[in-house]
């Protein structure tokens, strides 16, 4: 057996359900992988994880990639499995309609006031015809808690959120909950899951990480053939959700944001350094095929 160490971005949820799909049917270990899922109790510096080995590969987002590369760190990203919505979510009755209405409210989103959020919020802002200066918004670090964020008035918005997550999270709470897609205002659509890992465990392990993608594929399309009994098992392997009407919402808006297409185009992440570069979140922009390679996702 070979083992594969599997840093998560966030903790156990439905957006790792064609991994535990592969544990539970033994697919993984039928062809020689031992896969482990590590889940963090906190955000996890993927980037150290993989550089110390204590990790082999790891869950994050496109925006992360990018960064972590643009600051030099070796690291490459080789599939895509999850693409949902994201953006930023309001209640709707506080005095927010469209993005401009942002101006002068309480931003929510893990690590503020670091400049991912504000440059969302700038690039929303300046989208829909409005001014943003340096005291725009006021920066709120609640974590990932973003719905108890606007719940307990910590927060006017958030964001970094997923649609199929946060949003209806908040909806099923009973708050009317809306949401302005990055998609639709000038932001690069990066809430997309995808895989790294660094460049010499890329080389050296090449015929393992093929061997997971397929193993992965097949969870996938076990989801959506056999849905009932994928559900099955995720709630028997992580009994968070099992007879929930909250977490039942949020696996059945998940399920759809599996994609087929583990690959990413180079125009894709061209369009997002250049964002980060423009909006101050990286120093300079690189040839997406530094850090992203298609090479086993197709």
């Amino acid at each position: 057996m070979s083992k594969l160490r599997l840093g998560l971005e966030w903790f156990l949820n439905p957006d790792h359900v064609p991994l535990l799909v592969g544990l539970e049917q033994g697919w993984f270990a039928d062809v020689g992988l031992d896969l482990e899922l590590v889940e963090p109790s906190e955000h996890v510096d993927a980037i150290a994880e993989l550089q110390a080995g204590t990790l082999d590969i790891a869950v994050t987002e496109p925006v992360h990639l990018v960064e972590d590369r643009g600051k030099g760190h070796a690291v490459v990203g080789w599939a895509r499995f999850l693409h949902t919505n994201g953006g930023v979510m309001y209640f709707t009755g506080r005095g927010i309609e469209r993005p401009k209405d942002m101006v002068g409210k309480r931003l929510q989103y893990p690590g503020a006031p670091s400049a991912l959020g504000r440059a969302i919020a700038k690039t929303m802002i300046e989208a829909d015809g409005g001014d943003f200066t340096e005291d725009a918004i006021t920066s709120v670090d609640n974590g990932f808690l973003h719905t108890d964020a606007l719940v307990e008035d910590k927060a006017d918005l958030a964001t970094l959120v997923f649609y199929n997550f946060e949003v209806i999270e908040a909806r099923q709470s009973g708050y009317d909950a809306q949401f302005f897609a990055l998609k639709d205002w000038g932001v690069p659509d990066f809430c997309q899951l995808i895989l790294i890992a660094t460049p010499e465990l890329l080389q050296q392990r090449r015929q393992d990480l093929q061997t997971f993608l397929k193993v992965l594929r097949r969870g996938i399309d076990f989801i959506h053939q056999h849905p009932q009994a994928a559900q099955a098992i995720y709630d028997q392997r992580t009994g968070a959700y099992a007879g929930d009407q909250t977490g039942q919402a949020i696996y059945d808006a998940t399920i759809s944001c599996f994609t087929h297409d583990f690959s990413m185009s180079a125009d894709y992440y061209d369009r997002l350094q250049a964002w980060m570069h423009n909006t101050g979140q990286i120093p300079q922009c690189l040839s997406a095929n530094d850090y992203w390679t298609n090479a086993l996702a197709l």
